[in-house]
């Protein structure tokens, strides 16, 4: 803990100029202005808060209300009161001894959470407020025993469940704060949801780790933990409550980093709907019961200052009933704008000691400060106006149902409920469903993804990163270098057995030395997998490029507005099957964006057409980001899924998404949309529940080649507990098209020395473990793949016949390769070709005659004619 500051009262007034000229204030000068109220008999208080509400005031002008302050009319729904944290000050946890005591079950009953809504929506309510211990289960085996006895594996599920029913018998608008989820939690949660809450407390790690800590014992109050909730929120485009607990023993040094790592977050995602600025308030039987409350003065001061360091937008919030009703004007005057939720019927249930103002006098307070008191929903009016990707399709016709024009409630309005299914246009044919010929010959449009700032964050920050990362590693070593040779002996013995050190040495040899290594390489391959390319007849079907996730490097990613957007029916995917098994195919690789329209069903109602038009054919599809979409929207495991999927026909998933397995390249490219974890989970799932897939890395943007060693590592150590890889594929990185190079973070792909030699290394670490190094000719073009086979790769991949994904991003290679064109890339460089499955097995006699004939051939021009 640093030394308090102790600002004289000529610092205090330097600080509260700057922050009357509107300059930004920062951690020092915020600091000081929180001693602000106790100099100079009261004037530094009054000029501090006449600052923050000219900044509030300017935020509501620019939104266009003007003097209105506002409310949510919720119902508070106590789904547990158990929990397995500890928190020192909290009254609302208990124990199940207590429970039984009360006559009460360990979870309110599906009957008692309808009660409670149906009565707060007959009082004109619009929010359920659900709020719960985290994890109970996890402590309490009375908790899991309730859950399993009423079909639930977790409270999330539970939660989840009660959300579905609230939404369809009530029409209130679920806001969940379940405490500290996962990445994966969010994905379950938000289609159920039409906002989420946890409060950030503090930033200050010494409340929790050190003994007599208010947060001591409680594993979800880590400050690190609930950073990483905040940002996995915005990755996932949650309109987000959070805020800071004041008086429960932190600094003020400390109060000032908490709301700045809550702007921080803020900025770079957008999702912070509201900051709460809570006063503690000392509860009986509690071991703090002891410690005194916030005092007033010190108290307003923080909201002012929370309020000037937030900015304009931001709605900073004030619980209403934690202060006195004589004590609002001047928490209104301190910057607030807007008072939470309000109930008519539920007591607070975390504060039940201090009841809600009514509704009328709330009103009343509020007009005498000069303000107007509106009803909002549980979701900003930012996020109502703007669903998109805000709000998942299936809980925007509720909010729709509740909200005016300006993105508030309806006064008066009295919810009903409406069900929660998947939109009735999810698989009607849209846009440029011809995309994969006409990005090759009308081209792309001109006007697509302008927000690109907006989207994809703060370039500036990200080049400066990148950059220092780059320039801390040298991928080419002078010709002869001794570590190469030392290198290359060792694998001459051992391919699989060097040092990180010694491969990453082998990824830098030039001249001679990377000759040594293609050639070394090239004798492992011919060992493992003989003289003969591999390749298969297949048809890529990117069933719509509609995305809402936000890769920063994809530019085939589409909003449905854009003039290049489409999605293909279940019809016109069945046809381009049929259209496939004709020409000789024998996969179908099927991968497309993350739709906000489509739902979980989705995929396995592609599954089952693909199946259906031709039961015979293999299907390779769904990347572990769909996976994991699917899987959220339907509320199953990953397991449940997978095992779902390979019902409905799915024979093998497409090891995409991996990009880099190292999170901090991932957040450059992907803002995290899916951890490293994450993938590894999904793909070690699907090899336990008998689905191989392919595994892969992207590289040449903003990596270095100590990413490209560890990503193998991980990669062979994931073959060696599950053994489900088929074949390894290098991606090497389009930059034409690509967001993140033409904002100047990425590189524009790797050279030809770093495609060579990252094809040789991969054959080499790998060795013993995946068998098959494929090349991509999309990506390489005719001569690159050559060069590739000649240094460690044995295959080329698919015959495509539609390919969009790298035509987007500007490669020039095509989107289809014949047989014969692909047997002639190994005939040029001596070598037979045969065709294989997607396990590497031979195809039938009638499918290899199929592929060669000319009804084959026939089919295959069809194939690439707009349907």
């Amino acid at each position: 803990m640093t030394e308090p500051l102790n600002p004289s009262a000529s610092a205090v007034r330097r600080a509260l100029a700057r922050a009357e000229r509107g300059v930004p204030l920062d951690a020092t000068e915020a600091e000081t202005l929180l001693h602000a109220r106790g100099l100079g008999g009261g004037e530094p208080l009054d000029r501090l808060l006449t600052a923050a509400g000219r900044v509030r005031d300017a935020g509501l002008a620019s939104a266009r209300r003007p003097g209105v302050v506002t409310y949510s009319r919720k119902v508070f729904i106590p789904l547990t009161h158990l929990c397995r944290d500890r928190c020192h000050y909290c009254t609302f946890v208990t124990t199940p001894g207590q429970l039984r005591a009360q006559g009460k079950a360990p979870f309110l009953s599906p009957d008692e959470v309808l009660d409670v809504a149906r009565a707060g929506a007959a009082r004109g309510c619009k929010e359920a407020l659900f709020t719960l211990g985290d994890r109970p289960e996890d402590r309490w085996p009375v908790a899991a025993e309730w859950l399993e006895a009423h079909g639930f594996d977790s409270t999330l599920a539970y939660l989840r469940a009660m959300a579905i029913r609230v939404l369809e018998e009530t029409g209130l608008l679920p806001h969940l704060n379940p405490g500290v989820l996962t990445w994966e939690e969010i994905q379950r949660l938000k289609p159920v949801s039409a906002s989420m809450g946890m409060m950030l407390e503090t930033t200050a790690t010494r409340l929790w780790s050190e003994p007599g800590g208010p947060h001591f014992g409680s594993p979800d109050k880590e400050p690190a933990v609930r950073l990483r909730v905040l940002e996995d929120a915005g990755r996932s485009a949650v309109p987000f409550t959070t805020g800071v607990l004041l008086g429960i023993g932190e600094t003020y040094a400390e109060r000032v980093d908490a709301v700045g790592a809550i702007r921080a977050t803020a900025q770079r995602h957008g999702h912070v709907q509201e900051v709460i600025v809570q006063n503690f308030r000392a509860k009986a039987r509690t071991a703090m019961q002891a410690h005194d409350d916030l005092e007033l003065q010190e108290y307003v001061a923080a909201v002012a200052v929370t309020r000037l360091l937030l900015g304009p937008k931001a709605r900073v919030q004030a619980p209403p009933n934690l202060s006195d009703s004589t004590e609002l004007g001047l928490l209104l005057r301190a910057g607030v704008d807007d008072w939470g939720g309000v109930s008519p019927l539920t007591p607070d249930h975390v504060n039940p000691e201090r009841p809600w103002p009514n509704i009328d006098k709330l009103a009343a307070l509020s007009a005498e400060a000069g303000f107007e008191l509106r009803e909002r929903l549980a979701a900003q009016p930012p996020y109502v106006l703007a669903p998109e990707p805000w709000l998942d399709p299936r809980v925007r016709p509720h909010v729709a149902a509740l909200a005016g024009a300006d993105g508030l409630a309806v006064e008066g309005r009295v919810p009903a409920g409406l069900p929660w299914q998947e939109p009735d246009e999810a698989w009607t044919s849209s846009g440029r469903t011809d995309l994969h010929v006409e990005v090759d010959t009308v081209g792309r449009t001109g006007d697509r993804r302008s927000d690109f700032d907006a989207v994809y964050g703060d370039w500036a920050e990200l080049r400066d990163r990148t950059t220092a990362a780059r320039d801390g590693h040298s991928t080419a070593l002078t010709v002869g270098d001794p570590e190469v040779h030392a290198a290359l002996r060792h694998a001459e013995r051992d391919p699989a057995g060097l040092s990180d050190a010694d491969y990453l040495a082998l990824l830098g040899a030039d001249g001679a030395d990377l000759e040594a290594l293609c050639g070394l390489a090239d004798a492992v391959r011919r060992e493992v997998n003989g003289d003969d390319v591999t390749y298969v007849v297949n048809r890529n079907i990117n069933f719509t490029n509609v995305c809402y996730t936000g890769c920063r490097f994809c530019a085939f990613a589409q909003r449905r507005t854009d003039a290049d957007a489409y999605t293909l029916s279940l019809a016109e995917v069945g046809a381009r099957v049929d259209q496939a098994w004709a020409a000789g195919a024998t996969e179908i690789c099927m991968q497309g964006g993350i739709h906000p329209d489509l739902p979980g069903t989705a995929y396995l109602d592609l599954a089952r057409e693909v199946k259906r038009r031709q039961p015979g054919i293999h299907l390779h599809a769904f990347s572990p980001m769909e996976i994991v979409n699917g899987a959220a929207r339907t509320g199953l495991s990953f397991e449940e899924f997978l095992m779902a999927a390979r019902e409905a026909g799915l024979d093998s998933v497409p090891g995409t998404a991996a990009e880099i397995l190292d999170d901090d390249v991932r957040w450059v490219l992907t803002k995290g949309k899916l951890p490293t974890a994450t993938w590894l989970e999904i793909v070690t799932t699907a090899h336990r529940v008998g689905l191989p897939t392919t595994s892969t890395m992207m590289y040449g943007h903003v990596d270095t080649p100590a990413h490209w060693v560890a990503h193998l590592r991980t990669l062979a150590r994931v073959q060696d507990e599950t053994g489900g890889f088929t074949e390894f594929v290098l991606l090497p990185f389009v930059h034409h098209s690509s967001p993140i190079y033409l904002a100047g973070v990425a590189r524009p792909g790797p050279t030809v020395r770093e495609n060579r030699a990252v094809h040789a290394v991969a054959r080499l670490l790998l060795h013993g473990r995946i068998p098959n190094v494929q090349t991509s000719w999309v990506k390489l073009g005719d001569v690159g793949t050559r060069a590739v086979l000649q240094g460690g790769a044995n295959d080329l991949g698919g015959t495509l016949m539609e390919e969009t994904i790298s035509r987007m991003a500007g490669s020039e290679n095509g989107s289809l390769k014949t047989i014969a064109e692909l047997e002639a890339m190994a005939a040029a460089i001596g070598r037979p070709a045969r065709q294989r499955t997607t396990e590497y097995g031979t195809p039938s006699a009638e499918r290899l005659a199929t592929a060669r004939s000319d009804a084959g051939r026939r089919a295959l021009d069809l194939s690439i004619t707009p349907i």
